[in-house]
C-alpha cells in the first residue's frame, strides 16, 4: 500500500483505492487536458471530482494503475496534501470578469509558479482576487491579495478547518512587483519561524501582529 502522497496518490475511505490530483494552476484547464483527464477516468473506471481548491481529482484508482495513469496524463501532481504551499486559488480577474480591478490570473500564476509544492513547516494556502468581493476566499487563506483601484491589498493569517481564523489586512496599495516581494518575505518568515502544526495566523497570534508586520514590511 502506498503512503499518503506517495506518487501523488491519496488513499480513499475504503483503504483500497486511491485518488490523484493533477496540478491545474488556478483551475485554468485546456480542452485537451479535460479530454485527457476524462479519457483516463473512463478507461480506468474512476470518478471525477471538482474540488474546492480548483482542482480535478481522479478518484477510485487501483495502486497498480497509478504509474501508467501519470504517464498517460503527462501532468505533474498537485500539492493536495503535505507540509507545503498548496495550489493558489484565484478568481477570473481582469482576464474575464467585468468587476475586476486587478489581474488575478497574472499574479496568481506567478505565485503558483514560484511556490506551488514548496516545503514548509506546515501547510500554506494563498488566494488572489481581482476585486473586493474576494471570490477566491482570501479571508480563509494564509496569504491573500485582492485588487482595488489603488493597487493590491494583502491579507494574512486566515485558515479554515476545525479552528478557523479570519485573515486581517496587512498592507494596501501594492503594485504587482510589491505583491511578489511581500509574498517572498511572508513565506520566508513562516518557513523560519513556524512550529509544527502552526498555520500562519497562529504564528502571528503567538509573536504579535506588530512584530510580524515589522518583520515582513520594508
Amino acid at each position: 500500500m502506498l503512503k499518503d502522497g506517495e506518487k501523488g496518490a491519496v488513499i480513499q475511505r475504503d483503504k483500497k483505492t486511491y485518488a490523484i490530483v493533477p496540478h491545474i494552476a488556478l483551475g485554468l484547464v485546456t480542452p485537451s487536458q479535460l479530454r485527457k483527464i476524462a479519457d483516463v477516468a473512463e478507461r480506468y473506471g474512476a470518478a471525477l471530482k471538482i474540488t474546492s481548491a480548483q482542482r480535478i481529482a481522479i478518484v477510485g484508482l487501483e495502486e497498480k494503475d497509478i504509474d501508467p495513469i501519470w504517464a498517460e496524463l503527462g501532468m505533474d501532481p498537485g500539492a493536495a496534501l503535505g507540509l507545503c504551499v498548496r495550489s493558489v486559488k484565484a478568481c477570473p480577474g481582469t482576464t474575464f470578469c467585468r468587476l475586476a480591478k486587478g489581474d488575478a490570473i497574472g499574479l496568481g500564476t506567478e505565485l503558483d509558479r514560484r511556490y506551488h509544492g514548496m516545503k514548509l513547516p506546515w501547510k500554506f494556502k494563498m488566494a488572489v482576487s481581482g476585486c473586493a468581493n474576494q471570490c477566491a476566499e482570501n479571508c480563509i487563506k494564509d496569504l491573500g491579495f485582492y485588487a482595488k483601484s489603488g493597487g493590491w491589498i494583502a491579507t494574512v493569517g486566515g485558515n479554515g478547518g476545525s479552528r478557523p481564523l479570519l485573515a486581517r489586512q496587512l498592507v494596501a496599495g501594492l503594485s504587482y512587483q510589491d505583491a511578489l516581494e511581500l509574498a517572498e518575505r511572508v513565506i520566508g518568515y513562516f518557513d523560519a519561524n513556524a512550529r509544527k502544526t502552526e498555520r500562519l495566523g497562529r504564528l502571528i497570534n503567538r509573536v504579535g501582529f506588530q512584530e510580524f508586520k515589522d518583520a515582513v514590511l520594508p
